[in-house]
């Protein structure tokens, strides 16, 4: 295969012709030899359309020409269609706070402007990654700025997603409102109530969680952006930043804007700890939901058993028949993975020192990850658990009726000692609570009778 040499300040490289990354890429790549992924597609996506609106910018202040400003745009819009997906080696952890992601943008987009222009890769004298496509910008303010643009489209996915599983529980609540269950507190009997009721506190939980989302979703529009290396904007052009916002706020159709203070935006991540947060919330509930769900489905024959879960794989290599609860299983562990990336991203949003935080590419995984393993959990909970879930309508009904708690109801009457005394002669006795207060004459026959049939849901 054909080769091209390119020169940095440490020496010179050979780099495969046909590639569109240049040295900086390849010396990344050979230094960070880690087991992870490469860098977040659409983390890539985001700064290439940064550097989209930069092109135009640097253009209309007269930084550059307005032939290199059409081939980096041209550049840029096939990166965000994925034409050179390939192209872009760099893992998500690395070192440098994000510079050899940035500068495998600028020299995938420097090598395609350059093809465009009729001259060859690495030619950089026509076209420069750092001088050309970095006009105005530094990787800290870029990176992190792509990193907030990028969270919020998976956020806005994650909202989507959320929504749906809300939808789905709240019709279960509706389908189950008139199945009378009992009630639980620490896994001992309580009070009665429906089955609808459990559902529908699955749906408010995670409605509320998902407006703690949308809330934090608001301090990913708040970028650094202009700042460049440490937020005083050193080496950008009068009027960059005004007409560079102004063609992001075209691109996205939403309220992107500088942050307040650049120079505090450029050393302090707190932002990404409020969305992990946000993030850990969403897990615990629906973790918090998934146990639940295989408790209530315990059994078939010796549990709770008031919900059969859909059957979706055989549970055992030795035990015939057996069903496992897959589905909320390994939500559980999503949630828990979820919880461990908000602790990585807390240390490594304290960790920065001075004028920048190092630590954003474990950020990013972290909080990619997060958003994305929530995403698929939300839609998997949705279509292959939540959406064929039976109701056991039977021994819903006979816990009910079984349960000595259900005397609850009459202590303000006959009071807590005497309903005590019931319940446990009902325990040693076997005997049903109604029975026993029958038989004791404490209540009357008729109004025992009304209340066993009382809408257990009041």
């Amino acid at each position: 295969m054909d080769e091209r040499i390119e020169k940095d300040s440490f020496g010179e490289l050979k780099i495969d012709e046909d590639k569109y990354f240049g040295i900086n890429s390849k010396r990344a790549q050979d230094n960070f030899k880690i087991n992870v992924k490469k860098t977040d597609m659409e983390l890539i996506k985001q700064l290439a359309e940064i550097k989209l609106a930069a092109a135009t910018a640097n253009e209309k202040v007269g930084r550059i020409s307005r032939r290199t400003a059409m081939v980096i745009r041209k550049s840029a819009e096939e990166i965000i269609d994925g034409k050179f997906d390939d192209q872009f080696i760099i893992p998500e952890i690395q070192g440098g706070a994000g510079t050899s992601t940035n500068m495998n943008v600028n020299e995938v987009i420097a090598n395609r402007g350059l093809i465009l222009l009729g001259h060859k890769r690495g030619e950089y004298k026509y076209l420069s990654p750092q001088d050309d496509v970095n006009a105005g910008q530094s990787t800290n303010d870029v990176y992190p700025s792509a990193g907030k643009l990028a969270a919020l489209v998976k956020t806005q996915k994650l909202y989507s997603s959320l929504s749906v599983l809300i939808q789905k529980l709240e019709k279960k609540s509706e389908e189950f409102a008139d199945i009378e269950k009992i009630g639980r507190t620490q896994l001992q009997e309580a009070v009665p109530t429906t089955l609808g009721n459990s559902f529908g506190a699955f749906a408010h939980g995670l409605q509320r969680t998902q407006k703690q989302l949308q809330k934090s979703m608001k301090s990913l529009l708040e970028l650094n952006l202009g700042g460049t290396a440490i937020g005083t904007g050193v080496n950008t052009s009068d009027g960059y930043q005004d007409i560079l916002y102004s063609e992001l706020r075209k691109a996205y159709q939403v309220n992107v804007h500088p942050a307040e203070d650049l120079i505090d935006a450029t050393q302090n991540l707190d932002s990404y700890v409020q969305v992990s947060g946000s993030l850990k919330a969403v897990a615990v509930s629906l973790s918090k939901m998934c146990h639940d769900l295989r408790l209530l489905s315990s059994g078939p024959k010796s549990g709770f058993h008031e919900i059969t879960l859909p059957a979706r794989q055989a549970g055992s290599s030795i035990m015939p028949g057996k069903v496992n609860p897959v589905i909320p299983e390994v939500v559980s562990q999503i949630a828990f993975e979820v919880i461990g990336n908000d602790t990585t991203i807390t240390f490594a949003a304290e960790s920065g020192e001075l004028e920048l935080n190092a630590f954003e590419p474990i950020i990013f995984h972290d909080l990619f990850e997060s958003i994305d393993f929530l995403s698929e959990a939300c839609m998997m909970l949705s279509t292959k658990c939540i959406d064929g879930i039976q109701a056991n309508r039977e021994k819903c009904e006979q816990d009910v009726n079984n349960s000595v708690e259900t005397i609850t109801k009459l202590t303000p009457i006959i009071g807590y000692e005497v309903a005590s005394e019931i319940v446990h002669e009902s325990l040693k006795t076997g005997q049903n609570v109604y029975d026993l207060l029958r038989e004791k004459g404490i209540y009357d026959e008729d109004k025992v009778a009304d209340l066993s049939q009382t809408d257990l849901a009041n």
